[in-house]
């Protein structure tokens, strides 16, 4: 239906005479003032029976804009709109302009300007007129304004700006007091609260295409101290698609008195009780969840490592057994409490702002989490190897657990548990976890700490229970091969952290974490094999200096960079119109399996050489053939080129120069600094 609908409107504009708006763009002033602001009025007078829009035309039709062009240190703010008029349109409320429309607009010269200058500006405008059918309109204008000591007021347009401003509505008195909401029970209704009118008012022009107008389906109520205003989300457009919904309101309040509502965020429902009779099932689910867990790939070799301090524990005291298993609940409880009390703060910031509410396992959405998880996962899986050993007090594997360290790492492999397991909830957490998020405080902290106990419970169980330990085997050679094993998970971790953060920074700039992780590598075998007792002192210390100098390093290679916003994707079509237009191109043609390409891209692109190439206004481009690209390769059979790198300045009515495989920020430098 909604193809039928756009192939009759272009039909009918195809065949409609087009009518012409007559427009104007007019200074309040003859004389201009050094960096002292004045009005122009772009006043359009429409045929007969044909109308413009407003901000929001309530439909698919577009409003006036203004493109300018201005000299350094000038600045135009944006349209001032006037109150448009409401008509019925085919969607609910259209908001249009009919008539002769004046819309103003605030200029600020520039202050370097002298007596006796010229003010010259250009203003290139389009907008739609509309009767059955719509047509486009446009309009250029250059003023040029002579620059006088004081501002020069014209007199033949005072009662045209005097006019216009009329038109244009008022900032709301109290706009700090007015509230936007939404309720459980009517998500499609939107609530504003205001602070009490003399008389209600009689519609509401939103400036958000998703919201409709007070005559459109709105009404008002008081409430204490105030007004309600209740409005309706618009769902849908004229051809039945979808609106993209957002979380903000604002528009003109029509009534007595003419006002703004500025933009306020529309909060979302606040978190309701349920019954003790739901919450005993998101309870249980929430403590099955968290014992599933503990067979997680990312979770087990945590718990595989406790269950070996079990096996080591076999015939020692129950007291210490028994305070070993708490230390690790009260580690996992303690993990939850912080990482629930976060998204407790985030939902009620959502909820109140009505932004996206961030879900479990919300940490993973930051890189610097991950690639903190991601190393940490990394030199855990190292040390289970065997390629070094760092001691009982991080894992309490291979030492007593009953000493001081050893209810340290307790407390540690509880707090590592949770933060490896929230990623790993999702799957089997869904339904409780969802639940969980829509209770109030008194209710979400219990059913998170009911998580963290399934979490915890098996450790806890064989910790209160000693003769179950009995149960289990014996140390022996085993535990090695245990160990190592356990090992091989961690690095199954660790690559699925390194598949999270990739998508985090980019796939693009994966290289240097890849070579960072190897160098924390290399830093954990030279510890490991030259870190050792029998050896000298000397060699010892400079073990430790060359370990430290790798792992340094790495980790620094390792952690998110700032986002490269330096290249744009390369076409022909681009480069053509950009050099068309009179702009300097510069392009790279690259791959990610290309060496060479990376260290250029790390070493020759210095601050100063993209300072030049701002100056010269360069546009960057990538030609990427990672993958393969026809029209990049004949491009660079074009340049006589087959093998990248290869980089190219491009500049209008000049030859390409390519320039030499391996880049320097001095050459690119003397090379940027030729464009004229």
């Amino acid at each position: 239906m909604r193809f039928l609908i756009a192939f009759l409107a272009t039909a009918t504009l195809l065949s409609a005479e087009k009518p012409k708006s007559i427009s104007s763009l007019i200074p309040e002033v003859t004389a201009v003032a050094p960096g002292q602001p004045f009005t122009l009025a772009l006043k359009l007078e429409h045929p007969e029976n044909w109308h413009s829009y407003y901000l929001n035309s309530g439909g698919v039709e577009l409003p006036p804009s203004i493109e300018w062009k201005l000299p350094t240190g000038a600045k135009a703010d944006g349209i001032q709109w006037p109150v448009p008029e409401a008509k019925e349109g085919f969607n609910g409320k259209s908001f249009i302009y009919s008539g002769s429309p004046v819309f103003l607009v605030e200029i600020t010269p520039p202050a370097t300007l002298s007596p006796g200058d010229t003010f010259i500006l250009e203003a290139d405008t389009k907008w739609q007129i509309c009767e059955m059918s719509c047509i486009d309109e446009k309009a250029n204008f250059t003023l040029n304004l002579p620059v006088a000591e004081s501002a020069v007021t014209d007199t033949g347009v005072i009662e045209l700006f005097q006019t216009a401003r009329l038109r244009i509505p008022k900032a709301h008195p109290s706009p700090e007091v007015i509230n936007a909401g939404s309720k459980k029970d009517s998500p499609n209704e939107i609530r504003i609260e205001l602070p009490e009118m003399k008389t209600p008012p009689t519609e509401f022009i939103p400036n958000e295409p998703y919201i409709k107008a007070l005559s459109d389906g709105g009404r008002v109520t008081d409430r204490e101290n105030g007004t309600l205003l209740i409005l309706q989300r618009k769902l849908t457009d004229m051809f039945d698609e979808p609106i993209p919904q957002g979380n903000t309101v604002s528009g003109i309040l029509v009534g007595s008195e003419i006002l703004t509502i500025p933009e306020t965020k529309i909060s979302a429902p606040a978190a309701e009780a349920v019954p003790f009779s739901k919450l005993l099932p998101i309870l249980g689910g929430m403590f099955i969840g968290g014992l599933i867990l503990n067979l997680m790939p990312c979770v087990f070799p945590v718990i595989g490592l406790k269950i070996m301090g079990f096996v080591q524990q076999a015939g020692e005291n129950r007291r210490s057994i028994a305070l070993h298993g708490v230390t690790f609940t009260l580690g996992v409880l303690a993990s939850f409490a912080v990482l629930s009390g976060i998204l407790f703060a985030i939902r009620a910031a959502a909820l109140k702002n009505g932004t996206e509410l961030k879900g479990w396992g919300y940490q993973l959405q930051d890189p610097w989490v991950v690639v903190i998880l991601l190393l940490l996962m990394f030199i855990l899986g190292l040390n289970m190897f065997g390629l070094f050993e760092i001691g009982a007090s991080a894992t309490s594997v291979g030492g007593k657990l009953q000493s001081k360290s050893g209810h340290s790492g307790s407390f540690f492999s509880g707090v590592l548990a949770t933060v490896v397991a929230t990623p790993c909830s999702a799957p089997f957490l869904g339904v409780a976890i969802g639940a969980a998020m829509a209770l109030p405080a008194y209710q979400f902290f219990p059913a998170f700490g009911a998580m963290a106990l399934g979490l915890a419970a098996p450790y806890l169980t064989l910790s209160l229970f000693p003769h179950l330990v009995e149960k289990l085997p014996r140390p022996g050679p085993w535990m090695e091969s245990f160990k190592q094993a356990m090992s091989f998970l961690l690095f199954a971790t660790a690559g699925y952290l390194l598949w999270v953060y990739s998508g985090l920074i980019g796939q693009e700039n994966l290289l240097a974490p890849l070579l960072g992780l190897s160098l924390v590598a290399a830093a954990a075998w030279i510890y490991g094999r030259w870190n050792l007792p029998h050896k000298s002192r000397k060699v010892r210390a400079l073990a430790l200096a060359i370990t430290a100098a790798f792992a340094i390093s790495g980790t620094v290679m390792a952690l998110p960079k700032k986002t490269d916003e330096l290249w744009q994707t390369w076409s022909e079509e681009t480069v053509e119109e950009l050099l068309s237009d009179g702009i300097p191109v510069y392009i790279d043609f690259t791959a990610q399996w290309c060496l060479t390409c990376q260290v250029n891209k790390k070493i020759a692109y210095s601050d100063e050489v993209l300072a030049i190439a701002k100056e010269k206004g360069i546009v960057f481009l990538k030609a990427d053939k990672t993958a393969a690209n026809p029209a990049i390769e004949a491009k660079l059979q074009e340049l006589g080129r087959s093998a990248i790198p290869v980089n190219v300045l491009l500049i209008p009515d000049e030859e390409p120069v390519i320039t030499p495989e391996i880049l320097t920020p001095g050459y690119l430098k003397a090379l940027f600094g030729k464009v004229p």
